[in-house]
């Protein structure tokens, strides 16, 4: 006789799910189940349909076939208010709070509908400190938005997430799922530590979590079970006490990933020099900024491609100081990787043959009496595809259906091909790459990463503007940090530990930058 309890019944369970758009197929048939007590990690290249399932476990969108249940009871397709009442919560990688309200406010926003008459805020700031103290995650309900840390506005998203939701039926219900998109992606070191933490006592009181993530090592730190998705099909389930991180990277991508791998090669002269900060790059070595958002970056960014003028000063390139215009600078030879690959770096609506020349429009083998030369930028386009592996379509499919590492990948190539019609030719003076790899897959991360490796033994110097500590110790020669607008003199990668790269971006420590307020290398006016 087998006296053994049967398996407790899933909290949350996917069958079947499909949804198309057009041609694309973007969920083929996935079935998925959850545990109360359970983090589920979902992994899966760009493009593989992690973001579409959990858009219709949400209620975003309704699938063209396959059912959602929580708890055995069929959720309605297509009501995010139904998912949040059903007690399904999300906290999205881009945050989605009111920075000119308080805590409270952002937590109560849509949690109300618009006819009722009065406002429960006494019983959303006591709900709200009850959350708090059982998992571990204070912030001042009274304090506002804009004044918080990154950590901290990621706290109130989670508060958010799991506030109880008021039903049409008067019944209160906390969020029971917790659906996780790239929660780490902009904290530092000792932030996600603190996370982990905190979701380490929230599986413990119960709470079931989908973790989603291209970090593997956090994924199998903090996940029991990871689901691998790929070409919109869950081709894999795997225990993490028993795969590898390379077995998960192989499982997503379809084939083995191979790691980067360095050149052997001399640095040469400072090609550019940022006036009033300790900033001066060399040819043929990678310097990483490390800093949470909104410490300047992007301030130094557009400054290092002319969109702005920089307040110490003008960039010098190459020894000679340059004009606040990019077309200065691209004349220059300094190319650009745009943190908003879709705002800043591409036109989505324009094929990718068009999208091609975006920034060469002054090189006369593509245009000449303000005439484009079709057949000579087509050919240039079709050696970007080739030589970067850009996947998507063809040439005349616009750029807004290219998923995110193709994306990149064609502005990568965009930033690295030399000038002109010719196959071979001088390297980029100075490439500025900012979060080059940001959202991306595993398999896309390491194409990047390898491109900027080679563009820097070819003799470009390489600015990375990166908040994945990862890869800025995977690249970099050298490394600073940026505080409050102020960047600390750059020291050789094996100077830095990662405790002491995290403090210092969190202005703590030796290592930190001096008070923006009182040093006088800001790079933001």
């Amino acid at each position: 006789m087998n006296d053994a309890a049967p398996p407790a019944a899933p909290l949350l369970r996917l069958e079947g799910i499909t949804k198309r758009f057009g041609a694309l197929l973007a969920n083929d048939g996935i079935t998925l189940e959850l545990h109360r007590g359970e983090v589920l990690g979902l992994l899966g290249e760009n493009g593989a349909g992690k973001s579409t399932l959990v858009s219709i476990l949400f209620g975003h969108y309704v699938a063209d076939a396959g059912t959602v249940a929580v708890d055995g009871r069929p959720l309605p397709p297509g009501q995010p208010r139904a998912a949040r009442e059903a007690g399904i919560g999300m906290v999205h990688q881009h945050f989605t709070l009111a920075a000119n309200l308080s805590v409270l406010d952002n937590v109560m926003l849509g949690a109300e509908p618009l006819w009722q008459p009065y406002s429960r805020r006494a019983a959303a700031r006591a709900s709200l400190l009850d959350t708090a103290a059982r998992f571990g995650l204070a912030v001042d309900p009274d304090a506002r938005v804009g004044d918080l840390s990154v950590g901290e506005r990621q706290r109130v998203e989670i508060r958010k997430a799991l506030l109880p939701f008021g039903s049409r039926h008067g019944a209160q219900r906390g969020a029971r799922v917790l659906i996780l998109d790239e929660p780490t992606a902009v904290l530092t070191p000792q932030e996600s530590e603190s996370l982990f933490a905190t979701l380490q006592q929230m599986v413990a009181g119960g709470l079931a979590i989908i973790f989603i993530s291209h970090k593997l090592h956090e994924v199998r730190r903090v996940a029991r079970r990871v689901a691998v998705l790929r070409g919109g099909r869950c081709v894999a389930e795997r225990d993490t006490a028993t795969t590898s991180a390379d077995e998960l990277a192989e499982l997503m991508v379809g084939r083995r990933v191979a790691p980067p791998v360095r050149r052997a090669h001399e640095r040469g002269a400072v090609v550019c020099r940022v006036p009033g900060t300790p900033l001066a790059l060399q040819a043929g070595e990678i310097v990483a900024v490390a800093g949470v958002a909104g410490n300047g970056q992007q301030a130094l960014a557009e400054a290092l491609c002319g969109v702005h003028a920089h307040p110490g000063g003008p960039v010098e390139v190459a020894g000679r100081p340059l004009p606040p215009e990019p077309a200065a600078f691209i004349e220059a030879g300094v190319a650009r990787v745009p943190e908003d690959r879709h705002a800043v770096g591409s036109v989505g609506e324009m094929a990718l043959w068009e999208n091609a020349l975006l920034e060469r429009q002054r090189d006369p083998a593509f245009v000449r009496g303000g005439l484009v030369r079709r057949g000579a930028v087509r050919q240039f386009a079709q050696q970007l595809v080739q030589r970067f592996d850009v996947r998507g379509g063809g040439l005349d499919v616009p750029v807004r259906a290219l998923s995110g590492g193709n994306l990149q990948k064609l502005i990568l190539g965009r930033a690295l091909m030399p000038r002109g019609t010719a196959e071979s030719g001088p390297p980029p003076v100075l490439i500025v790459a900012d979060q080059p790899t940001w959202g991306l897959d595993v398999g896309a991360v390491a194409q990047v990463h390898q491109r900027l490796l080679d563009a820097a033994a070819a003799g470009s110097a390489v600015l990375l503007i990166s908040e994945d500590l990862d890869e800025i110790l995977a690249l970099a020669d050298r490394i600073t940090v940026i505080h409050r607008g102020v960047l600390t003199p750059a020291r050789p990668r094996d100077d830095w530990t990662l405790a002491d790269i995290g403090l210092a971006m969190a202005g703590i420590g030796p290592g930190a930058p001096a008070d923006a307020t009182k040093g006088t290398d800001a790079v933001a006016a």
